[in-house]
């Protein structure tokens, strides 16, 4: 880095009182980052007047005040059963009640929220607060962690005004745990975002899946994941990520993909040894082991393995869902990515190609219904605009599950594989106050999802 001042130009003209400076030669990035923390929130007050026009909250108070809110349905995730009309009260970032009619304490705020229908917050499992859409490869070279970091705190607030109340971050893409920042300054209140479990940078292979390939060697491009070649590699790399802030631990397992035949093909990129080497170095301190896998063999090694999601899972053997139903390890599909590139390619024979992936991975997801694998809801949101992910909801009763599943998969199962459950992902008393509405019901028309026009997160309104 340069001795002189470095200067990140604002954004948008929308953006113009963002201005970072770093100085000092010695100053890594991590000072940086806490720099960046301390002073998001009045940042990100300028570059987002869309919070302001949206709701009429101030600030989290410190004396707790009784929120009612009323709308025309409620729906219970876990039974699929409407209350007609609903109503919760929150106060102290709680749900305390839930019903057709609940209690109205004194001085409490009554907001009608009309012909809408109030359901949990939702989860997404999959998402890459540090990448949006363009070159994945070049963003990650051009813009510096600093920038990307300012980026990321953006694309957190878009989620959240999408009524995203919790996410998983699956990988900063070359910006180390820059992620850590992030999680923090939501947690402490400093910006707008859900609340994230991150796993850092993602482990790969030398060569492997987000490596920096086809670039002038003699360039030295870092590639987008933390090198580990073998078991002893792969417990130091864990090690470092978790030492640095991560939540759980993200693992390429499989390479480049081709379909030929009506079958995937795909190189795993870590024994069945190696991963099982992974999942209990994780499991030493609690943690656990997520995984980046399109097919076989290296889904059935992760399932073997013990991980706690396959990511994309595009095709399956009978023995992997097995195991997949059995030890309760969640399917993440990733539709809406899978569309994204099809749509938005490069050349109409890398659209085709996308194409195929994605109409395989739709016939392959009825076989894995029928299996009983368990699914969480997950979109790779990055790629394509944060905010628009809950595409994905309409993705999977596209292909095959019910409004209901597809409900259930995107709160009740991933509060379970963020660790969340009994505290988000329904709607009950004592469970953080979590919570958005809807037009119409979604039961009948799942798309409603698309279309969120309140948003709470521990009880502190975010859009009305």
């Amino acid at each position: 880095m340069s001795s002189h001042f470095m200067r990140l130009q604002p954004l948008t003209s929308a953006d113009s009182a963002w201005r970072v400076i770093i100085a000092r030669e010695n100053m890594t990035v991590r000072r940086v980052l806490a720099a960046l923390a301390i002073s998001l929130l009045s940042s990100a007050l300028a570059i987002a007047p869309a919070i302001h026009a949206q709701t009429n909250e101030s600030q989290p108070a410190s004396a707790p005040r009784a929120i009612v809110l009323h709308a025309a349905r409620l729906l219970d995730v876990e039974t699929g059963s409407t209350t007609a009309p609903g109503e919760i009260l929150v106060q102290g970032g709680l749900i305390v009640e839930v019903g057709a009619k609940v209690n109205h304490p004194h001085a409490s705020e009554f907001i009608d929220l009309g012909d809408t229908t109030l359901l949990p917050g939702l989860i997404d499992a999959h998402v890459h607060l540090f990448l949006h859409p363009g070159a994945e490869d070049l963003q990650t070279v051009q813009e510096s962690v600093p920038q990307r970091t300012i980026l990321a705190t953006l694309a957190a607030r878009d989620d959240l005004l999408a009524g995203f109340t919790a996410e998983r971050d699956m990988g900063t893409e070359g910006a180390g745990s820059a992620d850590t920042a992030v999680r923090n300054a939501i947690d402490q209140g400093l910006i707008p975002g859900p609340r994230l479990r991150i796993s850092g940078n993602a482990i790969s292979i030398l060569g492997g899946h987000e490596d920096a390939i086809g670039y002038n060697p003699e360039q030295h491009v870092l590639g987008n994941a933390t090198y580990a070649n073998n078991d002893a590699e792969l417990v130091t790399a864990i090690r470092a990520e978790l030492k640095e802030g991560a939540d759980f631990i993200k693992i390429y397992e499989t390479g480049p993909d081709k379909i030929a035949d009506g079958r995937l093909t795909t190189p795993y990129q870590y024994t069945e040894e190696e991963l099982t080497t992974a999942v209990r170095e994780a499991a030493r301190t609690g943690n656990r082991v997520a995984v980046h896998a399109m097919g076989e063999p290296g889904t059935l090694y992760a399932a073997r393995a013990g991980v706690e999601s396959i990511d994309h899972a595009l095709q399956l053997s009978d023995e992997t869902m097995r195991l997949m139903r059995e030890k309760q390890i969640f399917a993440v599909p990733t539709f809406t990515i899978f569309e994204y590139f099809a749509d938005h390619a490069a050349t109409p024979a890398q659209g085709a190609r996308d194409r195929q992936l994605l109409d395989l991975h739709a016939q392959e997801f009825k076989k894995q219904l029928a299996a009983g694998v368990p699914f969480a809801m997950g979109s790779d949101v990055g790629p394509f605009p944060h905010g628009t992910q809950a595409r994905e909801f309409v993705l999977m009763v596209k292909f095959g599950m019910s409004p209901l599943a597809a409900l259930q998969a995107g709160t009740l199962n991933g509060a379970k594989l963020l660790g969340w459950q009994n505290q988000i992902g329904a709607l009950k008393p004592g469970y953080d106050a979590d919570i958005i509405a809807v037009p119409g019901d979604p039961l009948q028309d799942i798309a409603a999802l698309q279309e969120v026009s309140f948003v709470m997160k521990d009880g502190v309104i975010y859009r009305k």
